[in-house]
């Protein structure tokens, strides 16, 4: 997809705007069932004014997934452009993208839903399994530095660890009892300890 200036239309409504509305619609009816109608109806605009901003329904769904893999790359660019030492850097991997989860819930939602209909999400999952890819290239990292126990494909605890991180869009709310910082600690602890305590992996 190619970059251009936002376009300028209706006063009180930016592109970013009707992106956000598109994803709130999309998040509660599913892309397919999502008209654009239910989107200007949500901006309280008519469906010829979203025009002023965008092509149609499938730009907007373009424009989401790239707001959700800026956010995601930008934390894993964290990770791999850091000079901290390996062991203090994935862990705050783990909080910088627990942040980025909590902050972009709709728009990643909206990403692990997809199924690869069409061409905009068939690219958005090539560039999912990209992202993989460089997950597990950091467990290994971890793992040749033995921070991660290296019996266990690198593969399989990139899924894991990030399944676990991923799972919190579905059902944590930051108006509830459990605060971002405090989640970002569970799913660290989760990940780097586990959750036996040291009697029970005395026993084991």
């Amino acid at each position: 997809m190619s970059e251009r200036a936002p376009r300028r239309g209706r006063p009180g409504h930016d592109q970013r705007a009707v992106i956000s509305a598109a994803v709130a619609a999309f998040d509660e009816h599913g892309y397919d069932a999502t008209t654009m109608g239910m989107i200007a109806e949500r901006l309280g605009v008519s469906k010829s004014a979203l025009y002023h901003h965008i092509d149609g329904k499938e730009e907007l769904l373009a424009l989401a997934l790239q707001t959700a893999f800026d956010a995601l790359d930008a934390g894993l660019d964290s990770v791999e452009n850091s000079e901290e030492t390996l062991d203090v850097r994935f862990e705050h991997f783990v909080s910088e993208m627990v942040g980025i989860l909590v902050e972009y819930r709709p728009f990643v939602r909206l990403l692990l839903r997809l199924r690869g209909n069409g061409p905009v999400e068939a690219a958005a999952l090539e560039r999912r399994r990209h992202f993989d890819a460089r997950m597990t290239d950091v467990v290994a990292q971890a793992q040749r530095a033995g921070l991660v126990r290296d019996d266990l494909d690198p593969s399989v605890v990139a899924r894991l660890a990030f399944g676990a991180m991923n799972s919190t869009v579905e059902w944590y709310r930051p108006d509830g009892r459990v605060s971002p910082t405090e989640l970002a600690d569970a799913v660290s602890t989760l990940v780097f300890r586990g959750i036996g305590t040291s009697a029970y992996m005395a026993s084991s």
